[in-house]
């Protein structure tokens, strides 16, 4: 008889945690083990554009290459996301020997740890286990979590479906799935919205972008494709053609596709192109708006986009083509008129170009301005100054992307 396993809460902040792959399932692990604190060594020759991103922004080290049995020097716990079941043996193996818990993402029977399905609620973690059996335990996992948010939800999802037969029809023939836009918010994995949490539970397959929150992935069931389709800017991407590719041709082999993407899927998301690319395929889809970081952002660091006697407009636009640029469809000298408040997505790199622009149009340098990065999550930064020096402060504060710019005097609205 094979005993129950005994329950535990790691605390893993400022502890060595050793993953080894770089591939779907360690994309799925890291940003978890990110949100424990955890010292999070990475040990793979090959990232994923996603995982990238995080090594680019110093949360997490890589060593590009395979194991080596000195990577668990000082580590607490190894998760191996490989699937090879000689390479992922050799991990446990040297686990073992250092009395090294270790997960496997290839063989649960062979691990001396397992991951719970998990589900968050602020300070709340609830981990289930199911007994070796993970379709239980979300099953058992997802039951709670809707106890958990304690409302009413009327928004005429369905119910996970059965996918013993889910991509075929009773004469079993094989009928076309569907395709779901979803906005996940701008990074607080609680800020996704009931119904697109619900279709994304109950999808088959996953594509997500780099601005995902990452927590979101972690609660996937086990057998769910991902898709990692990031477009980190000026580095790895796919193109766009291919994740539209990806989204019909899934579709029409009977799966239920979410388009998970950071944000709302129509605020300079291409969620338009992607719902256009399945239309013309024959693939239903449902879009499932999310919380725009155009205005979550600044709401996050206490700026409001409007504001009773300050501004009773707000623009926003993409600033990820230069003011100068052939390419760009902003009227930059109109903009520069308006009273109300300007929020800037995607205008870090050219945030000196945009505020000289603005500035020759008109507009005052000793506006009030604000750079907040990464808002909503433990990473958030916020950055309060003038439309004359705003750009240059941020590049002295290395703040980085992703950023969203505030120009406006609502900046200092709720200054008390």
């Amino acid at each position: 008889m094979t005993a129950n396993p005994y329950p535990l809460g790691l605390r893993l902040d400022g502890r060595r945690v050793v993953v080894v792959g770089g591939g779907a399932v360690a994309t799925r692990r890291v940003p978890a083990l990110l949100d424990a604190g955890a010292d999070v060594l990475l040990v793979a020759p090959d990232l994923t554009p996603a995982l990238r991103a995080r090594v680019d922004a110093g949360r997490l080290h890589w060593v590009p290459r395979r194991f080596a049995p000195e990577d668990l020097d000082g580590a607490w716990l190894v998760q191996v996301a490989i699937d090879d079941p000689l390479a992922a043996a050799a991990v446990s193996a040297v686990a073992a020997e250092r009395r090294i818990f270790c997960v496997r993402a290839d063989d649960r029977t062979a691990a001396t740890a397992w991951t719970p399905a998990v589900t968050r609620h602020g300070p709340v973690t609830v981990a289930v286990l199911g007994g070796g059996d993970p379709r239980r335990a979300m099953t058992v996992r997802d039951a709670i979590r809707d106890l958990l948010a304690v409302r009413l939800v009327s928004d005429g999802v369905p119910p996970t479906p059965d996918r013993s037969d889910a991509s075929t029809g009773a004469a079993g023939r094989r009928r076309t799935g569907r395709v779901a836009l979803v906005g996940a918010g701008p990074g607080d994995p609680e800020l996704i919205t009931v119904k697109g949490w619900r279709l994304l539970t109950a999808a088959d397959v996953v594509v997500a972008d780099r601005l995902v929150p990452g927590l979101l992935l972690d609660e996937l069931r086990p057998d769910v494709e991902l898709v990692d389709a990031s477009k980190i800017p000026y580095g790895p991407s796919r193109a766009q053609e291919e994740i539209n590719q990806i989204l019909v041709e899934r579709a029409l082999a009977g799966a239920s596709v979410v388009r998970l993407k950071g944000g709302d899927p129509y605020v300079f998301g291409r969620g338009g192109e992607e719902l256009l690319a399945c239309a013309a395929a024959g693939v239903p889809v449902t879009v499932v708006p999310g919380v725009t970081s155009s205005i979550a952002a600044p709401a996050a660091a206490g700026i409001p986009v409007t504001h009773r006697s300050v501004a009773h407009e707000f623009t926003v636009v993409s600033g990820h083509v230069a003011p100068d640029s052939p390419a760009s469809l902003v009227r930059w000298d109109a903009l520069a008129g308006l009273r109300g408040t300007l929020v800037i997505l995607m205008g870090l790199k050219n945030l000196a170009a945009i505020t000289a622009t603005l500035i020759a149009h008109g507009r005052s340098p000793e506006t009030s301005a604000a750079v907040v990065q990464e808002a909503t999550t433990g990473a958030q930064r916020a950055l309060r100054s003038t439309l004359g020096a705003v750009a240059a402060e941020a590049h002295a504060a290395d703040l980085r992307p992703p950023a969203v710019v505030v120009i406006g005097d609502v900046v200092h609205a709720l200054n008390t």
